[in-house]
């Protein structure tokens, strides 16, 4: 009886998976398995070299398909998806729905992840110190048999790479195939002592519904936007031909060198030094500039983006990676990036939104100018439901600010949420000592409000501020130091939160023991730094230790992917603790409201927000109050969760 199966496939497709994702990639009809390696309830590994006319075992293939059978892989989506494509083509018969239930799957990536490992097979088993790892000629041999080969006159015109064209390099592969089977068995084995719970399983098989499900594109929308950046380009390179007399006027190197030619010295055309320099220049340059700006926009890597992902049911699937941000365990976007798109203030946006389907370019041109810019606000709109219903769209009011408040006692903050006040006019109230009114009375003071609880809630200081566009925003420089301040002396229970975070952490580490803060427990167990959220999810830190920062105190390292996406010691210290606590919080309560939601049809999420497809006729209100319930394990969190109705994805 099969009981597990751990398994890793090697596939071909013409189509490129890292630009289309894996549901598009097995529509293609080049797309089939070369070779299925599986081990049978942790026995030794067999591979099946279906390439060379092997077959799968018949008790093999009913594994697959039976519920109880947990089936095992790293990024388990890949195998599941391809099986199912593999599956519909050459056992019809056996398989129903178009994708196989994830909720017989087991992901030893997710595992590595909520380990604080790396989300790479070979970056997880050289982290784990494996006897066996995975071997390194993988890519050279992937490139080799699983995508089309240029042909030449060496390789007789052929535009894909079979077994008999290399048998040694064919042998090898089937190695690498068995390896990497070895591989994710040994990390399980490694980890066995550090279960992931059933109920993150049970949230990545919600995560796996919502990424087979999919969102459906308007393609029309999509096809005349692409058309239209691509005339818009042409005119406004053309426009800049003329003024600046440059053959390539998009070129960064020549546009600096016509510009230090008329005097004008700058060491970035980027977005913010060519908005910089607008406000410094003659007038007389300052259309040249402004062209520059609307050319170098980049809205159509997001067209492009969904017509690489469509698939032939006209929806983008796999759009969420699971667990692809281990710090906080959040989602992570993937192909499209929904979680990183512009915003749209258009106030007529259906009207500019039609213009652009039914391909007036002229009327769009002329009633809106900037067409790169249309363009861009109107990514979101390409997102729509299918024909006869609706999106909900719900979101959390100030998710992150609520939980910071409730975990440290920020008792006047808490008063703010519960009388469904406004949180900046209300922080710079608290900051000036005067009132704050929206619309009203020093309502200047909002905006130094808003900017202070964006950038200092978690340790920033002036460098926030600045980061977080402060300067930009028109405040001065030196009303910087007094703004962090006056947000610190407002806020003394935040800022004491933070501290009794870095005490009981160091603690933890030192003295290898078990500390609390406010219901967070911190341990030290086997090499490891474990927080426990009030949801019963931890959080895992690698191989932490005391360390010292650059001013000379103490500090807290621990392994992890840094900003460089590389493997190495990273510093800490408590407000970055409490903001991976707090985001962490966050995302389950977002969890939280995606599983009482689950019997909707939810098809997209970012942070705080759910995107759910349904009929004319669902209530908006109740979606809100369900979305807004607060989770039994914080039961005294003030949530509020509000939402629009539409025909088409947008910024509300």
């Amino acid at each position: 009886m099969i009981n597990t199966i751990s398994i890793d496939i090697e596939t071909y497709s013409d189509a490129d998976l890292n630009k289309c994702g894996v549901y598009r990639y097995t529509e293609s009809e080049a797309f089939d398995i070369l070779l299925f390696a599986y081990a049978v309830n942790g026995g030794s590994v067999s591979v099946v070299d279906l390439a060379s006319g092997g077959s799968i075992p018949s008790d093999v293939i009913q594994a697959l398909l039976d519920p109880h059978t947990l089936k095992w892989a790293f990024n388990a989506a890949f195998e599941r998806i391809c099986l199912s494509a593999w599956l519909h083509r050459n056992y019809p018969k056996l398989i129903e729905n178009t994708y196989l239930d994830s909720a017989s799957w087991r992901c030893s990536m997710i595992w590595s992840a909520y380990m604080g490992l790396p989300l790479s097979l070979a970056g997880a088993g050289k982290v784990l110190g494996l006897e066996e790892q995975k071997m390194t000629e993988g890519k050279e041999l992937i490139r080799y048999f699983c995508s089309p080969c240029k042909p030449t006159k060496t390789n007789g015109g052929r535009t894909r790479n079979l077994p008999d064209h290399d048998p040694d390099k064919w042998k090898l592969f089937k190695a690498y195939n068995k390896r990497d089977v070895e591989v994710e068995m040994s990390i399980q084995e490694k980890l066995k002592n550090f279960p992931v719970p059933e109920f993150i399983w049970e949230e990545y098989h919600l995560d796996q519904e919502i990424n087979d499900r999919g969102i459906m594109l308007d393609m029309r929308l999509v096809e005349e936007a692409v058309h239209f950046d691509s005339k818009s380009k042409d005119n406004l390179t053309e426009k800049l031909q003329l003024l600046t007399g440059l053959d390539n006027p998009n070129s960064v190197v020549q546009m600096k060198q016509w510009l230090s030619d008329c005097d004008i010295k700058t060491e970035s055309l980027g977005k913010k030094g060519v908005a910089a320099l607008i406000k410094e220049v003659p007038e007389e340059y300052k259309e040249v500039l402004q062209l520059r700006q609307q050319l170098a926009k980049s809205s159509v890597k997001k067209y492009q983006a969904m017509q690489n992902t469509v698939c032939r049911d006209g929806r983008a699937h796999g759009m969420f990676q699971f667990y692809g941000a281990n710090r906080s365990g959040r989602w992570a976007g993937r192909h499209i990036q929904l979680q990183n798109l512009p915003q749209n203030h258009l106030p007529d946006l259906s009207a500019a939104r039609a213009l652009v389907r039914s391909g007036d370019y002229e009327t769009t041109e002329l009633l809106y100018e900037d067409v790169p810019d249309t363009l861009s606000q109107l990514i979101r709109t390409a997102f729509i439901p299918k024909p006869g219903y609706k999106f909900i769209v719900s979101d959390f009011s100030a998710i992150e600010a609520r939980v910071l408040s409730h975990l440290a006692g920020e008792n006047w903050r808490t008063e703010v949420f519960a009388n469904n006040g406004d949180i900046y006019c209300a922080s710079a109230s608290a900051m000036f000592g005067v009132p704050v009114e929206k619309h009203g009375q020093n309502s200047h003071l909002r905006q130094k409000g808003k900017i202070a609880e964006l950038a200092l809630g978690y340790g920033g200081s002036v460098g926030a501020l600045i980061s977080m566009g402060a300067l930009d925003m028109g405040l001065q420089e030196e009303e910087l130091k007094p703004l962090v301040d006056a947000w610190r002396s407002s806020n003394p229970n935040i800022v004491r939160f933070w501290w009794d975070v870095d005490r009981a952490v160091k603690t933890a580490v030192r003295e290898r023991t078990r500390t609390a803060v406010k219901g967070i427990i911190f341990r030290y167990q086997s090499g490891m730094l474990f927080i426990t959220l009030p949801s019963g999810r931890t959080l895992s830190y690698v191989k932490p230790r005391i360390g010292e920062n650059h001013f000379g105190g103490e500090n807290v390292t621990y392994e992890g992917i840094g900003s460089t996406k590389k493997w190495e010691r990273l510093e800490s210290y408590g407000p970055k603790f409490v903001e991976n606590i707090v985001q962490a919080i966050s995302r389950d309560i977002l969890m939280y409201a995606i599983r009482s939601l689950s019997h909707c049809s939810i098809v997209g999420h970012v942070h705080d927000e759910l995107i759910i497809e349904c009929s004319p006729e669902t209530s908006l209100e109740i979606i809100c109050e369900e979305m807004g319930k607060t989770p039994n394990w914080l039961p005294e969190l003030l949530l509020r969760a509000d939402g629009y109705e539409t025909e088409f994805y947008k910024k509300d």
